[in-house]
C-alpha cells in the first residue's frame, strides 16, 4: 500500500469541508487535483471514502471511520513535528556540554545562569570529565560541545575552537608568607618550597611543564589535586605554595590566602570546542553563544591567542595537547 501524507491531509480536508472546491482553496490546488488525490487514496486503500453527487459530498461509513482515526493521527504528527522544531530553535530542549570539574565550579556556573536567564526553557546538562575525556566526548558526538584549557592554539581537522579567556598562573600563599610581601614572584623563588597545584585533568600541567623545567623546579616535591579548594586547604595548613590560574573566571582560592603573579608570565587559555564537520543544533548554537557572551573577553577567534603563547608553540598540534592532558604513567 502506497499512501502519502499529502493524500491523507487532502482526504481529511474534504471530509471536514464536505466540498472538493473548498478543500482545493485550502491547499491552493485545482478541484480536479483534489479529486484525483482522493481517487488515488481510494484506490490505494481499496475503499470508497465519499459518496459524490452534483450537489454534495458525503462520507461513506468506511470514510467516516477512517476520517476519525486519520484526523487524530495527523494532529499528533503535526504536534510532534512542532515540538521537535521547538527543541531545535534555540529556546527549548536539552544541550549536552562537557567540562572539567574545576571549570564547572567557576566560569561555567555563570554561563549556565546566563543561559537560563535568556532561555528559561533550554536545559544545558553538564558532564564533568577529565579534559582528555571532554575531547573524546566532543569528537564522538556524545556531547554538543565542551570546554578545555590549553596552552597553545587548537589546530585540528576534527575540532573547531573559540577562545574564551586567558588566565595567568599565580603563586597562592598565606598573607604572612615572606613571598607575599612582593607584588609579583619569580618562578625561581619557588625553588625552596613544595608546590601544590591542579592535576592534568584540569589542563594546568601542560602550562607548568616547560616553566618548571626552565627554572629548575622539575624535581621539587609537588602535590597535584583535582580542585582549587583542596589546593587552598593544603596551602592554608602550610604544606607548600599553591600554583593556580587566578582571575574572575576561576574559583577563588579563598579570602584567607593571597595570590601574586608569577614571572615570567605563564597562562592557560580556556576554549570552547565542537565538531568541525558537524553543525551545532540551533539550541546548542544558542547555548554556545551565551557561553561566549558570559566571558569578559570573547572577541578573539581560536587563531588569535596571545602572541607570546603562539610564538612559543609554533610546532603545536592537537595531538600534543591530548598527550599533555593524559596523566603520567
Amino acid at each position: 500500500m502506497n499512501v502519502s501524507l499529502q493524500q491523507l491531509k487532502v482526504f481529511v480536508a474534504v471530509a471536514r469541508e464536505r466540498s472538493f472546491t473548498r478543500a482545493a482553496r485550502e491547499f491552493d490546488l485545482t478541484q480536479s487535483a483534489i479529486s484525483r488525490c482522493v481517487r488515488e487514496l481510494e484506490d490505494a486503500v481499496e475503499l470508497k471514502l465519499f459518496d459524490r453527487t452534483t450537489r454534495q459530498v458525503e462520507l461513506t461509513n468506511a470514510g467516516a471511520s477512517l476520517e476519525r482515526r486519520i484526523g487524530r493521527l495527523l494532529d499528533e504528527i503535526e504536534l510532534t513535528l512542532l515540538e521537535e522544531r521547538a527543541a531545535y530553535d534555540g529556546h527549548t530542549g536539552v544541550v549536552l556540554f562537557a567540562s572539567n570539574p574545576v571549570l564547572s565550579s567557576g566560569w561555567v556556573s555563570g554561563a549556565l545562569a546566563q543561559c537560563a536567564s535568556v532561555f528559561p526553557e533550554l536545559v544545558v546538562s553538564v558532564k564533568d570529565q577529565p579534559q582528555c575525556s571532554v575531547l573524546a566526548s566532543v569528537e564522538q558526538g556524545e556531547v554538543d560541545f565542551g570546554a578545555v584549557c590549553v596552552t597553545a592554539p587548537v589546530d585540528s581537522l576534527l575540532l573547531h575552537a573559540q577562545v574564551l579567556f586567558t588566565t595567568p598562573l599565580h603563586a597562592v600563599l598565606p598573607s604572612v608568607h615572606p613571598l607575599a610581601q612582593h607584588d609579583s614572584i619569580g618562578w625561581h623563588a619557588l625553588r625552596e618550597s613544595p608546590l601544590i597545584t591542579l592535576n592534568a585533568d584540569t589542563g594546568v600541567r601542560a602550562a607548568l611543564e616547560p616553566v618548571l623545567a626552565a627554572n629548575e623546579l622539575k624535581r621539587r616535591p609537588m602535590q597535584e589535586l583535582g580542585h582549587v579548594a583542596a589546593v587552598a586547604r593544603m596551602v592554608e595548613l602550610g604544606l607548600g605554595v599553591g600554583v593556580l590560574p587566578v582571575d574572575a573566571h576561576w574559583p577563588s582560592p579563598g579570602a584567607s590566602l593571597v595570590s601574586r603573579p608569577l614571572l615570567p608570565e605563564t597562562t592557560l587559555t580556556t576554549v570552547l570546542v565542537h565538531r568541525r564537520n558537524r553543525s551545532l543544533r540551533p539550541n546548542a548554537a544558542a547555548a554556545w553563544a551565551q557561553f561566549v557572551a558570559s566571558t569578559t573577553d570573547h572577541s578573539r577567534s581560536a587563531d588569535e591567542m596571545p602572541a607570546a603563547v603562539a610564538a612559543a608553540t609554533q610546532s603545536f598540534n592537537w595531538q600534543s595537547v591530548r598527550q599533555s592532558l593524559l596523566p603520567e604513567p
